[in-house]
């Protein structure tokens, strides 16, 4: 197994032109890893416990991104999309920007206006709201340019963060009509390249970085049935690995040349998948005016879906057509996993020749894997952790984290030989990483906890409910 080091020099040059003068720069840190080569972090913080700052912020629940100076976040309120700039040695509040709130995209209960975490090219920062768009702001806070997108069709809202690439911001706009992805020039806010993503459907995945032992720099976004890549210099499709789950919210993580996907999604559990026919065998008892579209009395009750009729109606017009179909007996027949590909330089769809291993227990709501040391450790609701081999999928311990037995929407992050799992009502569970993990402490930050943490210098920095800690053990 790789050692920390190697594993986080690997990282850092995937993105190396973000890092210059930022540990943190996006979703997850370095090209959406969880890991961080932060030391001396503190095994116990809360509240009252190695507090080196703490600083009340408005609603929201993207995750803090660290430059040099800066930390970046955005919040919202009724009518307006904010974002924060924070001194990262005190957590004074720099700036505040807005930008109209000029719409209210539907979304589900647990997302928010503001859950994209923004990007950053160790300078500027890059923000998305679902009910804006792409806004750049100078480190003084001056706006560089904007972008506005949608409105969207994602039954759940918005929430795939940005990512720096070189000299592009890069966006996956996964939805229930007319998915793409995005490149913009990082400096003018100028379309470099738009591709569309026709196989999938709603989706919340933020993009990561592959690249090819060929040098060949790609694009990397999981969406509903699929992984795929794209050429980061132009958009080109270039690969396809079928066999992920109907609606994906994790990143994908990158190392040592292997990709690893995984996504949950409710009816896609083994004992829950059926079978349908396909359109045309439906419509001789479901169409018969043969209007090419399907109502919900005309629909047989054995095909009817378990949920909401809007969910499978993607351009919610009341009818199912053959897309719509399509998509929903796939939906139907998808299966939740965790799976490791092993790209190389090939190209195609390479489903049946270049996936290392696959794992069908224990798969993630939310939360993106963290990959630290060779080891791939996975959370589900319930507090259910699971360590994987990297290299082949072999199964370590598989225990729920006690004390600690709640949702998780957070994902975990690494450094500093510990892992950090922060549940949805605040507790923040500390772990020693090894195949047979073993829990060293759980935090209780008294509040809930949606958002990432991120790790710099000697300190983790928590977004809550209410604010944004800085906890180290100079706070002590």
């Amino acid at each position: 197994m790789r050692s920390f080091c190697a594993s986080f020099v690997a990282a850092l040059a995937i993105a190396a032109s973000t890092l210059t003068a930022a540990n943190w720069p996006g979703f997850r840190g370095p090209n959406s890893s969880g890991v961080g080569s932060a030391e001396a972090l503190p095994l116990e913080f809360g509240p009252g416990k190695n507090v080196v700052w703490k600083t009340e912020l408005p609603t929201g629940k993207s995750s803090p991104v660290l430059t040099e100076k800066h930390i970046f976040l955005t919040a919202w309120t009724a009518d307006s999309l904010l974002t924060l700039a924070l001194d990262r040695r005190t957590g004074e509040l720099l700036w505040k920007r807005a930008v109209p709130r000029g719409r209210q995209e539907h979304m589900h209960q647990l997302n928010s206006a503001a859950s994209a975490t923004p990007a950053t090219d160790g300078t500027n920062v890059y923000v998305f709201f679902g009910d804006f768009g792409l806004v750049s702001y100078s480190p003084g806070g001056k706006e560089r340019w904007r972008l506005p997108l949608g409105p969207f069709t994602n039954l759940h809202g918005m929430s795939a963060s940005p990512i720096v690439v070189d000299d592009k911001v890069v966006l996956a706009c996964d939805q229930d009509v007319e998915s793409f992805v995005l490149a913009l020039e990082k400096d003018t806010g100028k379309v470099a390249w738009k591709t569309m993503r026709p196989e999938v459907v709603h989706g919340f995945s933020t993009p990561s970085v592959y690249v090819s032992p060929g040098g060949e720099k790609q694009i990397i976004v999981p969406g509903s049935y699929v992984l795929i890549s794209y050429s980061a210099e132009t958009g080109e499709k270039l690969w396809w690995v079928r066999g992920l789950t109907w609606q994906v919210k994790p990143a994908a993580l990158v190392e040592d040349g292997v990709i690893y996907a995984t996504g949950w999604a409710p009816g896609a559990e083994p004992a829950q998948r059926k079978f349908f026919p396909v359109f045309e065998e439906v419509a001789k008892e479901a169409d018969p005016n043969a209007d090419g579209l399907i109502s919900p009395q005309e629909l047989p009750e054995k095909w009817k879906p378990t949920g909401s009729w809007r969910a499978i109606d993607l351009d919610r017009d009341g009818f199912l057509s053959a897309r719509d179909w399509s998509f929903y007996i796939a939906r139907r027949g998808s299966r939740n996993a965790t799976i490791a590909v092993r790209p190389g330089d090939a190209r195609g769809d390479l489903t049946g020749s270049h996936v290392v291993w696959e794992y069908e227990r224990s798969v993630p709501v939310v939360p993106t894997p963290v990959l630290y040391d060779g080891l791939l450790y996975i959370v589900k609701n319930g507090g259910i952790l699971a360590a994987l081999d990297a290299a082949t999928g072999e199964v370590g311990r598989l225990g729920r984290l006690e004390g600690a037995i709640d949702n998780y929407y957070a994902s975990p992050v690494a450094a500093d030989g510990k892992l950090f799992f922060a549940s949805e009502t605040g507790k923040v569970t500390v772990a020693r990483p090894g195949m047979n993990w073993t829990m060293l402490k759980v935090n209780d930050l008294g509040e809930p906890a949606y958002a990432t943490p991120a790790i710099g210098d000697k300190r983790i920095y928590i977004r809550t409910e209410s604010g944004l800690y800085a906890f180290g053990s100079e706070g002590q």
